[in-house]
């Protein structure tokens, strides 16, 4: 069985307007099952585009997006929104955790959605918050929670459905570098015990380099960076 988890072809993106704004311009990459990926590349260059597209959260204007063989963009909004449920994760720069929930519910939610029974799901978020240092937390709430812990609480969230792979926009991009540091060291430990491919847009050279691939998007296009 291929451990390809993750791949598109000639992926291209044109904003339409006035005049339209080529982003894309056909990107190509492969994320295989366990493997961590950084992509870099400066403000503007479509970071965030590429991952909304690998994640069905966009549609591209030309190219494919297969997860496990699946091509996202042949699929309507319903079957996309049971894909990326399924089989993908998603972790942003602000954790986007709800106030009025605590932890363990807060990363019980995707499988409540799926209709999981709450004892089961509320054992599953304990079991991953427990690996994520977050075993003595778990009834608090967001507010109660430093930085650095909402955001192993988000990354908790997206890790709870077992994805084949969790795509990460800037995701310590508000913590100072030592929590920064000891967050992604979490995300990496827990991606690779669990086999999650783990894709990553930053702007952090130190964190880029520590991820197994490091890829610059430039105009328009990936390439390994130098």
């Amino acid at each position: 069985m291929s451990d390809l988890v993750l791949r598109c072809e000639n992926l291209k993106k044109t904003y339409q307007g006035p005049a339209p704004v080529p982003v894309l311009l056909g990107v190509d990459l492969e994320v295989r099952r366990g493997e961590s990926i950084a992509i870099m590349g400066r403000s503007g260059s479509g970071k965030s585009t590429l991952l909304h597209l690998l994640g069905g959260l966009d549609v591209p204007s030309d190219g494919v997006v297969r997860i496990k063989d699946k091509v996202l963009n042949e699929m309507n909004e319903k079957e996309r929104g049971e894909i990326r449920n399924h089989a993908l994760g998603f972790v942003y720069q602000f954790h986007h955790l709800l106030p009025e929930f605590s932890a363990e519910e807060n990363v019980a939610m995707p499988l409540l959605i799926r209709r999981m029974a709450r004892g089961e799901a509320l054992e599953r978020a304990r079991a991953v918050l427990g690996e994520l240092g977050l075993a003595a937390r778990l009834r608090h709430q967001p507010g109660e929670l430093s930085g650095g812990e909402r955001q192993r609480c988000a990354f908790a969230r997206a890790m709870v459905t077992q994805p084949a792979c969790v795509l990460a926009d800037e995701p310590t991009g508000n913590l100072d570098a030592q929590t920064a540091d000891e967050v992604f060291d979490a995300m990496v430990r827990l991606s690779q015990s669990r086999g999650t491919a783990f894709v990553l847009v930053t702007h952090d050279a130190t964190l880029a380099g520590r991820a197994g691939r490091r890829l610059t998007l430039q105009d328009g296009l990936l390439a390994p960076a130098a």
